[in-house]
């Protein structure tokens, strides 16, 4: 049985959604991927209106299971991080009207699953979730590649796909991939936050 995971890489001038199902063998296939931008010469009401309205508009048609947005983190720029948090807050009650339970992932945590380096570039992001995802070209812009990694991240941490992990470790003999150690890191970093 698939898991169904929406991504969202909120932002008020761009923000980033994607649609991903994952099975239990960790197949993961592109469901729908897109961005909502907003203009800058709106006012805040309007442009978190539009951006709940597209949220809403996902959520309705793609039912997903659970919905994966990237943490707020502290930056040199302010406005951007308000800009960012009061979307983010847009984004999670959208999803609570529904009861999808939403999870926040730090962009630490992302790179560290779906690249191994948890100081990947956007570049190695892209990447890897063009070869995960086994498309033909890269997700653009970046905030819809970055809403791609969210949903993937979001349903490898949940453990779809553990059993088959555990099997590989127990005939390996319980070795620790590097990728693995590195999202153990991430995962430690982020909870003393």
């Amino acid at each position: 049985m698939t898991f169904r995971v929406m991504g969202i890489d909120p932002g008020l001038t761009r923000c980033g959604l994607a649609v991903v199902d994952i099975e239990p063998n960790r197949r993961s296939t592109l469901v729908a991927v897109g961005v909502v931008g907003t203009d800058a010469g709106q006012g805040l009401d309007q442009r978190l209106l539009v951006i709940a309205e597209a949220v809403d508009a996902w959520l309705d048609l793609h039912e997903p299971q659970a919905l994966a947005v990237e943490r707020v983190f502290s930056g040199t720029n302010i406005s951007t991080v308000m800009g960012t948090a009061q979307a983010t807050g847009a984004v999670i009650v959208s999803a609570a009207r529904r009861g999808i339970p939403v999870a926040l992932h730090t962009p630490t945590e992302v790179k560290a699953a779906v690249t191994g380096n948890g100081q990947a570039d956007k570049v190695a992001v892209t990447k890897m979730v063009t070869k995960i995802l086994r498309l033909d070209t890269p997700p653009r812009p970046a905030d819809a590649a970055d809403a791609l990694a969210l949903a993937i991240t979001h349903a490898w941490r949940r453990g779809v796909g553990t059993q088959a992990a555990a099997a590989r470790a127990s005939v390996s003999g319980g070795l620790v991939t590097p990728a693995q150690r590195l999202w153990a890191e991430a995962e430690a970093r982020a909870r003393r936050r």
